[in-house]
């Protein structure tokens, strides 16, 4: 099996942004995982925030989606679709996922996980999205890699963002 070409993006403005934030709540499904990697303060509960929100706003929903960095997880129910979205920051070893339930969520929910360097070894097959600084301010750069059973949400995330 070929692994497929990773995608670069230039998040150049708060829209282009939203715009990638829509693009993954379009893909959300029992069992997609999103890991969001990067240092603090590139962007990964702003993404997470922006998927959620326009995950709840395709049922009618308005709810506050604040950052999880001290709950460690928040879900959310949009319609049949359960949402986690888990800032492991915090943990201090891998034996801590199994008292959050995050493994089991892997598989039923709709999963965005911030830091996922803390889940050690055995992670789930994810798209993982590496955000990073850019060269202006507010810029910032993602470079989205799929594993195992997520290559097509990688594939399905191309060809949303290319239309």
């Amino acid at each position: 099996m070929t692994v497929p070409a990773p995608l670069t993006l230039t998040l150049a403005s708060e829209a282009q942004t939203h715009r990638l934030a829509a693009a993954l709540a379009k893909l959300a499904a029992p069992g997609v995982t999103v890991l969001l990697d990067g240092p603090v303060g590139a962007g990964k509960t702003t993404l997470a925030r922006h998927v959620i929100l326009a995950l709840l706003a395709q049922t009618g929903q308005v709810e506050d989606v604040p950052s999880p960095t001290f709950t460690i997880v928040q879900t959310y129910e949009a319609g049949p679709l359960e949402i986690w979205h888990a800032d492991l920051y915090r943990l201090t070893s891998t034996a801590e996922l199994n008292e959050l339930g995050l493994e089991a969520a892997f598989d039923t929910a709709f999963c965005l996980v911030e830091w996922p360097d803390r889940i050690g070894k055995d992670r789930p097959d994810a798209l993982t999205i590496a955000l990073g600084y850019g060269n202006g301010e507010n810029e910032r750069t993602a470079l989205i890699t799929a594993t195992g059973s997520a290559q097509p949400v990688l594939d399905r995330l191309k060809e949303s963002l290319s239309q």
